[in-house]
């Protein structure tokens, strides 16, 4: 049969207290070894009986293990402060910014001409007198943007038309030498005829003499003879 469920309260008995704290102490210690090994923890037990008598283990020190402690405990007693101060300077700084965007807000509506009338007449001054200035400073900036637009197109077309003069000159170099050349050939090359051309031309001028010196004949033997 197993054990029954021990109710978990002070022993009355002092031989029976004893007993059992040193049961439990061993099993508590040995627990304790077992965890650093299987785990690679760093375990510190310190007990301390009813007589006042100490029993203690630590896989590495007791006293290390609790310097590690209190400096640990140390920095969370010093991050909660810093973290509750931090805290309320957030708040304070969204507040501000909150403010600051409830006035940028309003006054952007002020220069959009909305919400005017809860303005009063020195309000209103100061108003027109930061709209003056800001048509002002949009007026020189565009007169600025424009004047180098201008200079700009100057320039590019002082450059186009020295563009065009080169390509101008450099056309009539082109044309000049292209004349110089032909000139050239003619020189060397005297104008050729063609043979046969010139044969058939003499070939008709003959035949056109013949016909002429035939046609006299036949004028004169047609002519009447003078009776004697």
């Amino acid at each position: 049969m197993g054990r029954g469920k021990i109710e978990i309260k002070r022993i009355e008995n002092t031989t029976n207290r004893q007993v059992t704290f040193s049961k439990r102490r061993n099993g508590l210690l040995k627990k304790a070894y077992e965890l650093s090994v299987l785990c690679d923890a760093e375990v510190a037990v310190v007990i301390f009986s009813s007589r006042g008598k100490l029993y203690e283990f630590a896989n590495k020190s007791v006293n290390r293990t609790i310097e590690r402690y209190k400096k640990i405990c140390a920095k969370e007693m010093q991050w909660e402060p810093t973290t509750s101060s931090l805290m309320k300077c957030c708040q304070t700084e969204v507040g501000n910014l909150k403010q600051e965007i409830d006035i940028l807000t309003k006054t952007n509506r002020n220069l959009m001409g909305d919400n005017l009338s809860s303005l009063s007449m020195n309000e209103l001054s100061i108003l027109e007198a930061h709209i003056e200035r800001g048509i002002k400073c949009i007026r020189s900036k565009k007169n600025e943007i424009l004047h180098e637009e201008i200079k700009a197109t100057h320039e590019r077309e002082q450059m186009l038309l020295v563009q065009n003069q080169f390509l101008r000159n450099k056309i009539a170099e082109c044309q000049n030498a292209e004349g110089s050349v032909q000139l050239h050939i003619y020189k060397e090359a005297p104008p050729q005829f063609d043979t046969q051309d010139l044969l058939q031309r003499n070939l008709v001028d003959a035949s056109h003499e013949h016909s002429q010196e035939d046609l006299s004949i036949t004028q004169f033997n047609l002519q009447p003879r003078e009776e004697s």
